[in-house]
């Protein structure tokens, strides 16, 4: 797979990704957050494991060979951060507006660098820094956020942060070993609806009728987003290191704001208008500068 595919796969789902913070904000006016999430994953998984089951299960043999005990590891490590990090978010946006939401998300962008400089000891490309303050910049004018008051849900959304920053790791660290990105995609949504399920049982009323009274919004988050999208950043990570990918994911923030400006009318400042500025300056130059020192 070349770069320029893996670069489409990235904005492709960041696209989705952005697109879709409406869907998790509308889909819960008739049923909870973890019931949405149990349902909208479980709709990812049945449209991927199809696609897998086709495409990828004549590879098992060859692929896990020598050793199918780090696949389902690593598997696991990313379906646990990815139900953390979407349960967090979605509960939080029970007590903070979406704005507050989508730029505390961007806080995953300086973590994995930070995590991977710290944890796993490799170097950073010095460009991933400037891109990270830019991004951050950028989400400030973006979301309006000087103009927030913080909340206990702003708390919840910097951990999910963290498990999304885990969860960008493990893919980086799982597609560089195995070549099945249908399968993972699978695998890891059955994970989140499986622990979303049973968190609903627990502590929400699941009540058939009214899932079906968000049937539109579930669709949407489920097949695109928490389907396609997340097979997608893996196609995108093979070719990305975790933090430059990062910091290409923060436009999920832009598209946001188109989205809610083309969806929703809302009216883009220039504020606004500065974001979306300094967080594709920030994506630019990750991508970018390491290229000089290679032509040169």
């Amino acid at each position: 797979m070349s770069k320029t595919v893996s670069l489409f796969s990235a904005l492709l789902c960041t696209f989705i990704w952005g697109t879709t913070f409406i869907a998790q904000d509308t889909g819960m006016d008739d049923i909870g957050p973890f019931t949405f999430n149990a349902v909208r994953f479980f709709v990812g998984f049945l449209a991927i494991v199809p696609l897998a089951i086709l495409f990828e299960v004549k590879k098992f043999k060859y692929e896990f060979k020598l050793d199918f005990k780090t696949f389902a590891i690593l598997s696991l490590l990313i379906g646990l951060s990815l139900f953390l990090g979407s349960a967090l978010q979605q509960v939080a946006l029970l007590y903070t507006d979406v704005a507050n939401a989508a730029f505390f998300t961007i806080f995953y962008v300086p973590m994995v660098p930070i995590i991977i400089f710290l944890f796993r000891k490799k170097s950073i490309h010095w460009s991933v820094w400037p891109s990270v303050i830019l991004c951050l910049i950028g989400g400030y004018l973006l979301t309006n956020f000087y103009d927030a008051t913080v909340r206990f849900g702003d708390t919840l959304v910097v951990l999910g942060a963290l498990f999304w920053s885990t969860h960008i790791i493990f893919t980086g660290i799982i597609v560089t070993k195995y070549n099945l990105p249908l399968t993972l995609g699978a695998v890891q949504t059955l994970i989140v609806a499986l622990l979303s399920f049973f968190v609903a049982l627990i502590y929400e009323e699941f009540i058939f009728e009214n899932i079906l009274k968000e049937i539109y919004s579930i669709l949407y988050a489920g097949i695109l987003s928490g389907g396609f999208a997340f097979v997608l950043q893996i196609y995108a990570q093979k070719n990305i290191s975790p933090a430059p990918a990062a910091i290409i994911f923060s436009l999920e923030g832009v598209f946001a704001t188109i989205a809610a400006w083309f969806l929703l009318d809302q009216v883009l400042g220039i504020d606004n208008l500065l974001g979306c500025f300094f967080i594709l300056c920030g994506v630019l130059l990750s991508q970018l500068l390491p290229l000089i020192k290679k032509a040169y």
